[in-house]
C-alpha cells in the first residue's frame, strides 16, 4: 500500500499523505487540499521510496524465477486506497521515461507488465527498512531456480536471497549443492568454520567433500572437526578417491535391504529413512553377507504385492561398478542401461555408495554451463 508521497515546494521536501491525492498522473498530482504539514520530510522506518529503492533496481519474478529492473512503476487506486499494481521492465520503458515529458504520450499498454504480487524486491539497501526477501514465497522455487537466480544478481542481493533462504536449513544446503564453485566459497568466505561446517553437514556428503576441498587448506581440518562424527567420517572415506572417479562421485548414503526381506518389509525400512525421497529411486538388495545382489526401483517395489520376497524382484541384470572406475565408463554403462543410479562396490562386492547419473552430467558439461543455459536475468 502506498502511504503518501514525497514532494517538493521551494526547495524543501515534505510528506503528502495517500489520502490528500485527489489525482496522481504521469505529469503531476493534485491534492485534495492546500492545508499540507510544511516539515522537512524524514523517512520512516520501515518505508520503502518507490524512485530512489525500487525503480531502476533488481527484482525477484516469482512466477518465473528470474531477475527483472523495475524501468517503470504503476500505482492504481482501488476505493481510495493507492497500491502499487505492477512494473513495466521492458527497455522501452526506460527509453520513454527519458524523454521530455511532452514526447512520453497519455500512457497506455504496458509492453511487459509484471504484477507487484508476482515480485519480490530487493531492499537490504534500503537503510531504514524492515521489510526483506521472505522464506515463505522463495520456498516454492526449486532449490536450482533459487542458485540461478544468486548467480545472477549481484553480490548483495544474493547475500540478501541466502539470508532469506537460511530460514530452512535444508533449503539452504540444496541451494549450495546447485551454486557453481565461485558463488559457494563467495558465500561462505564470511562465514565462521562452525556455520560452514553446519552447511557442509546438510548437504550431500559428495557435494560437501568437494566444496571441502575448495576451501583454503587452513580452514579444512577446523570445518571437519565441527561435524557430526558420522558426517565427518563420510567425507573422510570420499577424499580418499580420485575425484574423476566412482568412488569420488558417489553418495555413500543409500538404502539396502536384505534379499530375503518381504516388499513390506522393505517399504518399512524405506520409510524409516531419513534419506530424501529424491534419492530413493534405487533401492540395493544385498545378500546375507552383505554382497550386492542387484537393485530395484522405488517405483517397481511399490507395484509388487506386500508378500513378495525382494530376491524374486531383483534386476540382476544391471551393472555396478568399483571405486577406481572412471567416468567415461560410467557414463558409457549409465547410459546403455538407461539407469537413473548405479551402485558401486568394494573388492569383496559389498556396495560403498551409490552414482547419481546427475552427478555424472555434471561432471561432464562443461564448467561454464550454468551460466550459458542457466542465467536467470530478464
Amino acid at each position: 500500500m502506498v502511504s503518501g508521497l514525497k514532494a517538493r515546494i521551494g526547495g524543501r521536501e515534505l510528506f503528502v499523505p495517500a489520502d490528500r491525492i485527489d489525482r496522481l498522473g504521469a505529469d503531476a498530482a493534485r491534492t485534495s487540499t492546500t492545508k499540507l504539514n510544511l516539515a522537512q520530510f524524514e523517512r520512516r522506518p520501515g518505508e520503502v521510496l518507490l524512485r530512489v529503492d525500487v525503480l531502476g533496481h533488481s527484482l525477484i519474478n516469482v512466477a518465473t524465477a528470474r531477475l527483472v529492473v523495475a524501468r517503470e512503476v504503476e500505482l492504481t487506486c482501488e476505493r481510495g486506497v493507492w497500491r502499487v499494481g505492477g512494473i513495466d521492465p521492458s527497455l522501452a520503458a526506460r527509453w520513454r521515461r527519458l524523454l521530455p515529458r511532452r514526447f512520453r504520450g497519455r500512457g497506455g499498454a504496458h509492453a511487459e507488465f509484471v504484477e507487484w504480487s508476482q515480485l519480490e524486491p530487493f531492499v537490504g539497501h534500503v537503510p531504514t527498512s524492515r521489510l526483506r526477501l521472505t522464506h515463505r514465497r522463495l520456498g516454492r522455487l526449486h532449490a536450482a531456480q533459487i542458485a540461478d537466480l544468486v548467480e545472477a544478481a549481484s553480490h548483495d542481493e544474493g547475500e540478501e536471497i541466502m539470508k532469506a533462504v537460511a530460514l530452512d536449513k535444508e533449503l539452504e544446503a540444496d541451494i549450495f549443492e546447485e551454486l557453481d564453485e565461485e558463488h559457494q566459497l563467495e558465500f561462505l568466505r564470511e562465514r565462521s568454520d562452525e556455520e560452514v561446517a553446519g552447511v557442509l553437514a546438510r548437504m550431500e556428503s559428495d557435494d560437501a567433500a568437494d566444496l571441502l576441498m575448495e576451501l583454503d587448506q587452513d580452514r579444512r581440518l577446523p570445518v571437519l572437526d565441527f561435524m557430526p562424527a558420522a558426517k565427518r567420517l563420510k567425507i573422510k572415506r570420499l577424499l580418499g578417491y580420485n575425484p574423476q572417479t566412482a568412488g569420488g562421485l558417489m553418495n555413500p548414503d543409500f538404502v539396502s535391504v536384505a534379499e530375503r526381506s518381504t516388499v513390506e518389509q522393505a517399504l518399512e525400512l524405506v520409510g524409516r529413512s531419513d534419506i530424501p525421497a529424491e534419492q530413493l529411486h534405487t533401492i540395493v538388495v544385498v545378500d546375507a553377507d552383505g554382497r550386492l545382489v542387484g537393485t530395484l526401483s522405488a517405483p517397481a517395489l511399490v507395484k509388487a504385492p506386500a508378500h513378495e520376497a525382494i530376491g524374486g524382484l531383483v534386476d540382476a541384470s544391471r551393472p555396478a561398478v568399483s571405486a577406481e572406475t572412471d567416468v567415461p565408463e560410467i557414463a558409457r554403462l549409465m547410459t546403455d542401461y538407461n539407469l537413473m543410479a548405479m551402485p558401486v562396490v568394494d573388492g569383496d562386492g559389498r556396495p560403498i555408495g551409490l552414482l547419481a547419473v546427475d552427478d555424472v552430467l555434471e561432471l561432464m558439461l562443461p564448467g561454464d554451463w550454468r551460466r550459458r543455459f542457466g542465467l536467470a536475468r530478464d
